[in-house]
């Protein structure tokens, strides 16, 4: 039979071109949900992306399969340009077969993954799947193996991003989790190992999908989103400003953006930020606003662990990644959670170049029998590898408290800082004036007429002998005691004189991070 090659294959692009059809389409958008090329289109600039894989069919015969049409396997997969920069992309389409993962689903994600890590460049990834096509089995199984492989290799070398728009349960979580920065939209986006039916036949507990895997549970209480998005669109745009602020692959340095604030800007706020009682908080975030290029600081899991404050912004259009103890949270003390997110952020930039800028003040790490249980040894020197890890440049800001092991925590000169600055407010000391008075000065605040004003006396003493920046500067481990309101040009000399830093290390196969 003569088949007319033209019209097979205009029926072939109608077909592929509709995915799950005009009612599974309708469904999507109640659900407040795009379907999937909606999402590419939107994501990358207008008409340059270029489908790979369109007419890719599954090849099971088991259990009706063989009567079951799935265009494009319920994956779009290619590459495009973001602000005229190449990317590849892949997005699971849930109006068909729920977007779920069989062998040729993954093969086609595995192609796009091998693509970008060969070209250098981001992979960006759309999740919106019920999980392992149960049809496929083991088939199924092997298709999420062979992708986490691909994750790892990437990992480092490429930036991957995944948004997560959809349901995700099961091994389809851990691929996400494997990638630098996971997205997700309120309200549509879930990520469980086990669901809530499985959870209330295993351990009797009630529990949502929402509550137990939604967005704001990921964000608040696992860690485990960074950024949270109010639909679709929104999801979008977070991934194209993120993309702003890093490089193609880790050979390379993040994009210059042109900027018209000066980096000598003078900002005398911020020498008023800091209040003269030592246990006032304050919000860092307005030392953050007034130093970074035009107030743009782009957090990052803001939410979780806010006693610590990690994002993106500019100095003179370069990227640098700021990572701060939050005064009003916990009084900025480092604990578990907080650890962990410092930890992850600073191997992420130093991944791909993005130099470290520490802002300090801590009095400690969190105490308490929880902490301990909970490993905040191990934990917390999580935080002490990677700063001492990292290669990038490293400049450290002490702005308040700088007590103890948590000093050292935050980038000290002994873990590795290139330069180390301090304000005039800035204390560092083995522990904090009043307790360290209350041991020094024991017999004689004891013996006095009034304890409770001989234990301020004797702590204000100490402050003034110890506790000040002067002490340390004159041994060597600060360079600077700058005046607050110049500080953004300050940064600015520090990041221009290490842009070319190099730093080689001991060969070996790879360290062994506290994990």
């Amino acid at each position: 039979m003569h088949v007319d090659k033209d019209k097979e294959l205009a029926r072939r692009l109608a077909q592929i071109e509709a995915m799950g059809g005009p009612e599974r389409t309708a469904r999507q958008h109640e659900m407040g949900k795009w379907t999937a090329r909606e999402r590419i289109a939107y994501l990358l600039d207008p008409e340059t992306f270029e489908e790979i894989g369109a007419h890719v069919q599954h090849r099971s015969t088991r259990f009706g399969m063989s009567t079951v049409d799935a265009p494009a396997d319920g994956v779009v997969t290619g590459f495009g340009r973001i602000d005229g920069r190449l990317v590849y992309v892949f997005a699971q389409d849930f109006t068909v077969l729920g977007g779920s993962l069989g062998e040729m689903h993954a093969a086609k994600i595995q192609r796009v993954q091998d693509l970008a890590l060969k070209a250098g460049v981001p992979i960006i990834g759309l999740n919106d799947s019920g999980g392992a096509r149960i049809q496929e089995g083991v088939d199924a199984l092997n298709g999420y193996g062979e992708i986490f492989k691909r994750n790892t290799w990437s990992s480092g070398v490429i930036p991957q991003i995944t948004v997560i728009m959809g349901p995700s349960a099961g091994g389809a979580v851990y691929s996400p989790a494997l990638t630098d920065v996971i997205i997700m939209v309120k309200h549509t986006a879930q990520m469980f190992i086990t669901g809530p039916q499985v959870i209330q036949t295993v351990t009797g507990e009630t529990v949502s999908a929402e509550a137990l895997g939604g967005a704001e549970a990921h964000l608040r209480r696992s860690g485990v989103a960074h950024l949270v998005a109010a639909d679709d669109g929104q999801a979008l745009d977070l991934v194209r400003r993120l993309l702003s602020f890093l490089p193609q692959n880790w050979m390379e340095q993040p994009p210059v953006r042109p900027s018209d604030d000066p980096v000598g800007r003078v900002e005398m706020a911020l020498s008023s930020v800091i209040p003269e009682d030592p246990n006032k908080p304050y919000n860092v975030l307005e030392v953050i606003a007034r130093i970074v290029d035009g107030g743009d600081f782009f957090e990052l899991q803001k939410g979780y662990a806010d006693n610590l404050v990690v994002g993106l912004g500019r100095i003179g259009g370069r990227s640098v990644g700021l990572v701060a103890n939050q005064p009003r949270v916990l009084a900025g003390t480092l604990d578990i959670n907080a650890s962990d997110k410092l930890a992850r952020f600073v191997r992420f930039l130093d991944a791909f170049n993005i130099p470290v800028i520490t802002l300090v003040d801590t009095p400690g790490y969190l105490p308490g029998t929880a902490q301990e249980y909970g490993g905040i040894i191990r934990h917390g020197a999580k935080v002490l590898y990677a700063y001492a890890e990292a290669t990038v440049p490293k400049v450290t800001l002490i702005l308040r408290k700088a007590y103890g092991g948590a000093y050292l925590a935050m980038c000290s000169r002994s873990l590795g800082a290139d330069l180390v600055f301090a304000w005039p407010s800035a204390e560092i000391a083995v522990m904090g004036p009043e307790g360290a008075a209350n041991i020094i000065f024991r017999r004689e605040i004891e013996s006095s007429d009034d304890p409770v004003q001989a234990r301020s006396a004797k702590a204000d003493e100490y402050r003034q002998l110890f506790a000040n920046p002067y002490v340390a500067a004159s041994r060597g481990y600060i360079d600077s005691v700058i005046d607050p309101a110049a500080t953004r040009g300050h940064l600015a000399q520090a990041l221009m004189v290490l842009y070319n830093k190099r730093d080689d290390r001991v060969r070996r196969r790879h360290g062994n991070m506290p994990v």
